[in-house]
C-alpha cells in the first residue's frame, strides 16, 4: 500500500478501512484473481481482527500501523496465489456452520462437497434409527464429510479413514475444536477399516480425482499449494474410484440398504456410474452440483 492509490490523495497518510479495502479489491483484481473482492474482504478482516460483516460497521475507521503491517503480509501471500483459505487457517463448509481448520496438510473443502453431504444425510433413516447406523468417510483430510454428518446425526457412529497421517491430524484436531466424536483410522481406503456387524449404512468419499497429466495446468493455488497427494487419481482420475468401488461390493460392507457415494470431476460421471453398474450396484444416481455439474454418483449395496 502507498499513497499513489488511485483511491487515496497522496497528501494524505492515514487510511480508513474503507479506503484499505477498495486498494486490496483493486490490486487483486489487476491482479485477475476471480473473486478479488472476497478476496479483499477476508485479508482485511483477518488484519483488523473481526469478521467480514463487521468491517462494514467501520468503514470509516482508521487504519493502524500495525493492522498495516499484517495486512501488507496478508497481501504478499495472496498475490503469491497462496489460497485464503490457507492463509486464514480454517474454511467455513456446509450449512450446518462448521468452521474447519485448514493448512497445507488438507485439500481445502469445496462447497461441491456439501451436496455429497446432503444427499447423504437425505437417505439416512431419521432418528431414532432402529438399528446402529454406521457411516464411513474415505479420505477424510480435514474432517470435512465426517464431521458434517456427526454434526448433523450425532445418533450415528462415524468413522473416517485416510492414507495421511497429517491429514488424520488436522481432522482429529477439528474433530475435538468442535466437540464431534469420531473414529479416525490411518489406512488405504478400506485397508485398515474395520466393518461393522452389519456393515456401513452409507460410505462416502471424496477422493483425488484429477488425472495426472492435468495437474500440471490447474491453478496456482491448488497445483502450488494444496497436497498433491489428494489431488492426483491416476491416468484418468479414477484409479481410486475403481479401487473404492470394488471394495465396497464385497459381501457385509455395506448393509443391505446401504449407500456408496462418489464425488467425482468434471465429465466423470457417466464413466463412474458404468464402473458401478458394472459391479453390480443398484439404483445408480447422479446428482449435480450448484453450477449444474455432475458432481456427485451414488450407488446402493449390490445384491447377494
Amino acid at each position: 500500500m502507498s499513497s499513489a492509490s488511485p483511491t487515496r490523495p497522496a497528501r494524505q497518510q492515514l487510511w480508513t478501512v474503507q479506503e484499505v479495502l477498495q486498494w486490496t479489491f483493486e490490486r487483486f483484481e489487476r491482479a485477475g484473481f476471480g473473486e478479488a473482492r472476497a478476496d479483499a474482504q477476508h485479508l482485511v478482516a483477518q488484519a483488523l481482527g473481526c469478521t467480514r460483516m463487521q468491517i462494514f460497521l467501520r468503514y470509516d475507521a482508521l487504519v493502524d500501523d500495525d493492522q498495516r503491517t499484517t495486512l501488507r503480509e496478508l497481501i504478499r501471500r495472496r498475490l503469491a496465489r497462496e489460497p485464503v483459505a490457507y492463509i486464514a487457517g480454517k474454511r467455513g463448509f456446509h450449512g450446518l456452520g462448521l468452521e474447519l481448520a485448514v493448512d497445507r496438510r488438507v485439500l481445502i473443502p469445496r462447497p461441491e462437497t456439501e451436496h455429497l453431504v446432503d444427499w447423504l444425510l437425505e437417505l439416512l433413516p431419521p432418528p431414532p434409527p432402529p438399528y446402529p447406523l454406521h457411516v464411513l468417510d474415505v479420505g477424510t483430510g480435514s474432517g470435512a464429510i465426517a464431521l458434517a454428518v456427526k454434526h448433523a446425526r450425532r445418533d450415528v457412529d462415524v468413522t473416517a479413514v485416510d492414507v495421511s497421517p497429517d491429514a488424520l491430524a488436522v481432522a482429529r484436531e477439528n474433530a475435538a475444536r468442535l466437540g464431534l466424536q469420531v473414529e479416525f483410522v490411518r489406512g488405504d481406503l478400506l485397508r485398515g477399516v474395520a466393518v461393522p456387524a452389519g456393515g456401513f449404512a452409507a460410505i462416502a468419499a471424496n477422493l483425488p480425482y484429477i488425472a495426472s497429466p492435468e495437474i500440471a495446468e490447474l491453478q496456482p493455488e491448488v497445483r502450488d499449494y494444496e497436497p498433491r497427494l489428494a489431488l492426483d487419481g491416476g491416468r484418468d482420475g479414477l484409479d481410486l474410484v475403481r479401487r473404492l468401488i470394488d471394495q465396497c461390493a464385497a459381501p457385509g460392507v455395506l448393509t443391505g440398504e446401504g449407500r456408496l457415494f462418489l464425488e467425482i470431476g468434471l465429465g466423470q460421471a457417466e464413466a463412474t456410474r458404468e464402473l458401478l453398474l458394472a459391479r453390480g450396484y443398484e439404483a445408480v444416481e447422479i446428482r449435480r452440483d450448484a453450477a449444474g455439474i455432475d458432481r456427485v454418483v451414488s450407488g446402493a449395496a449390490p445384491l447377494g
